[in-house]
Order: C-alpha cells, then structure tokens, then sequence
C-alpha cells in the first residue's frame, strides 16, 4: 500500500471506531475522509488566538464547507493536536523541550503562533507571500533563540503533487545568502524544479532565509517534524531528509528532523501521568 493512502485509510478507520460519520471533500462528492465538524477532528476546538491565526495564514485550513482542517489526514489538523494542548495550558516549554529544542524545564518559549509569517524581502511584486511557517515558539528577548519554528509534515509528503522547486528571485537575494554557502550551491540544484520526491526543500528553504533575516544564522532553530511510514517511500524521505540536514548544518544553521511517532513517544514517556488524556488521544490516534 502506498504511504499516502495508507495514512489515510488509517484515519478513516480511526474516525470509523469512533462513530465519526465522514463527509467528502465536496460534501456529497468525494471520498469520504472529512469530519462533519471540525471540532470532530481535533483533540480540542480551536481556540480564540489559534483560529485567528490560520485565518490570517495562507493556506485557506478553516474555510470552506468542509475545511481542509477537517480532513483526517489534515497536516493541520495533527498540528493542532499536537501542539495547541501545551499553549492552551500555559506549558508551552513542555512540548519544545519534547521536540528537542532545549532541555526540560527550561522556560525560555512565552507562546505558540500557527502559520507565522516571516518574509524573505520586502519586494511585493516579486516576493507577493511570506512563507507561512506551521508552528513557531516565540521566546524571550534574552533567549538566545529567539524562535523555535516547526514545518510540519503529514500525508501530503507522500502525495502525487509534484514539489515545486525555487525560483530564480530568491538566488538574487545575495545579501542573505553571502554567510550559507552550501544553502546557496544546493538551492541552485533546486532552481527552478525541485529534484527531491518527498522532501519539499524549496519550502524549508524559505523558512531558512526568512527566519535568518529577522533573527540571523543563529537567532533560530527549525524542526522538520515528519511523519515516518515504513518501505521504499519511507526511506527515500528518510535519506533526502538527511542530505538536506547535511548541508544545513554545514552552514551553521541549527536544523533537525524528528517524526511525528518519536515525538509522541517521548511525550508519553515525559508526560503520560500528568496529561493522560492528551497522551491517549495521540497515541491511540497517530501511533
């Protein structure tokens, strides 16, 4: 079975087991794999500030009758889940020191933003969006991270979309390349088509050059957090992924991957007694 739909398939039973009827992405078209509500797909409603949030992102998650947010193998929507809990309860610390971001109880991260926006220039005609980054701790000013961002991947790595490469407009932008030589060779690779099947990393560069022009090499860490499947896809993701991470750190930039499953593990091991729900409702639903 192909990844994509293996995950898939899996929430649909996921949704199945627990009485959830599913709608298609056209409501009566479509396969059925769209929660009615959208609340039916999250481990809490969104709150005032995370809905916010994806309203003023890109990507159009909340709207639309059925939203993207409500499918079951909505990137988004595993977002949320995964990370709305910790902000939502004021221990945001809790999950980046889980991500591996920094050590356990250490209180450096103030608050959660989905789909923040940090502009590579300020050319609009040129550069129209900001890339919208899934998740990114805002830390204290006297941190010496001042963000710890997150691109968070699900089903759609394994899609039959093709990843668009990078365009020509960003290797013009010699002033935020002139300190990550390797970045920069390997974006050429990249321009205008992208060469990876499954790592999108076009789209993590991006993030790279406009985290490092608010914050500088330095000032940031990003996460790739994934979802990992077994067989040939699998591991071809696993290997771009590590190619990519090879070059980024070789320019300094602090750069990990981690799957979504090892996440959730160390969480449950870290967390399972005090916040024993959450812990189920992940591991039942994306282990």
């Amino acid at each position: 079975m192909k990844a994509y739909e293996y995950i898939t398939a899996k929430q649909i039973q996921w949704a199945l087991n627990r009485g959830i009827p599913l709608v298609g992405s056209k409501g009566d078209k479509g396969r059925p794999a769209y929660t009615p509500e959208l609340n039916q797909n999250l481990f809490e409603p969104l709150s005032l500030d995370t809905r916010k949030s994806f309203e003023q992102g890109d990507g159009g998650e909340i709207s639309g009758n059925p939203a993207k947010m409500q499918a079951v193998h909505s990137s988004s929507a595993l977002g949320v889940n995964v990370f709305q809990y910790w902000q939502n309860i004021g221990q945001v610390s809790a999950i980046a020191s889980a991500c591996g971001f920094c050590r356990k109880g250490n209180i450096v991260s103030e608050k959660i933003v989905f789909e923040d926006k940090y502009p590579v220039d300020d050319n609009l005609d040129k550069f129209p969006k900001a890339p919208n980054i899934d998740v990114v701790f805002h830390n204290t000013d006297s941190a010496q991270f001042k963000r710890f961002a997150v691109e968070c991947k699900f089903s759609e790595a394994y899609g039959l979309q093709k990843h668009t490469g990078l365009k020509p407009a960003y290797l013009e932008l010699i002033h935020l390349w002139s300190d990550i030589p390797s970045l920069y060779e390997f974006a050429k690779t990249i321009c205008p088509n992208e060469n990876f099947t499954y790592f999108h990393s076009a789209q993590l560069i991006k993030h790279i050059l406009g985290l490092k022009r608010s914050f500088g090499r330095s000032g940031f860490r990003l996460l790739y957090l994934w979802y990992d499947v077994l067989g040939k896809e699998g591991a071809i993701h696993q290997d771009e992924v590590n190619e990519f991470s090879g070059v980024a750190k070789a320019d300094g930039i602090h750069f990990n991957a981690m799957s979504y499953q090892k996440l959730i593990l160390v969480a449950s091991r870290e967390y399972r007694q005090e916040h024993t729900t959450y812990i189920k409702y992940l591991s039942e639903r994306y282990l």
